[in-house]
């Protein structure tokens, strides 16, 4: 399998977890987003969204959407399971994960804040911009799993709800935003972090960190 990212992505990054989750080996495609290299002529012949990330299958078979890409590896590989069993759990678990990856996200990567700044924002107000973004979004999910059990965000197994969780709290802290006013994220965060495959997936271990 290959995977086109980009060490910095969250949604990259969420990806990267699932695969170590999994043990499963992939080859390391990084296409520089600052650069523009997602927009290349070669890569939007793998994704036409121009986005990281993309995973190409053994068979060749080229998936979008780090979501998707996730649910398909858990279906084909169903140990550890990042979903849970019971249908109402699975579906908080979902919930929370869209919640990241769906509404958080998306509103301050970085096409969202490059627009604003071709629109003439000045830079203090995108980087305002996005740190409100995350903390409005994280503000919700920590309500979302108050009375949920730990350690992690659905009790004592890292769930698909982890792997979206650990890549935005990096998100809000590069943005600036204050995350101990998430006490329970923090605590699904340290006992991710403390596992071998999420340190292994962080930003700074990828080959093309900078």
């Amino acid at each position: 399998m290959k995977l086109h990212g980009y060490f910095r992505s969250s949604a990259s990054y969420r990806v990267r977890i699932a695969l170590n989750l999994k043990g499963l080996a992939v080859e390391h495609l990084s296409h520089h987003l600052r650069k523009g290299e997602q927009c290349a002529p070669a890569y939007l012949a793998i994704n036409p969204q121009g986005l990281v990330p993309a995973l190409e299958s053994d068979a060749g078979e080229v998936l979008t959407q780090s979501l998707a890409i996730i649910e398909w590896l858990d279906e084909i590989h169903p140990e550890p399971p990042l979903l849970p069993r019971d249908p109402l759990q699975r579906a908080k678990v979902r919930a929370f994960a869209q919640a990241i990856a769906c509404d958080t996200h998306p509103v301050q990567n970085l096409k969202v804040l490059t627009r604003l700044r071709e629109l003439g924002l000045p830079a203090d107000q995108v980087t305002a911009w996005a740190a409100w973004a995350n903390r409005e979004g994280l503000s919700a999910c920590e309500t979302l799993i108050a009375g949920e059990p730990g350690p992690f965000c659905f009790g004592d197994k890292a769930s698909l709800a982890d792997l979206c969780l650990v890549p935005q709290l990096a998100n809000a802290r590069r943005f600036g935003v204050d995350v101990s006013a998430f006490p329970r994220l923090l605590k699904a965060e340290a006992a991710a972090k403390a596992m071998k495959a999420f340190a292994d997936a962080a930003p700074d271990k990828q080959a093309d960190a900078e």
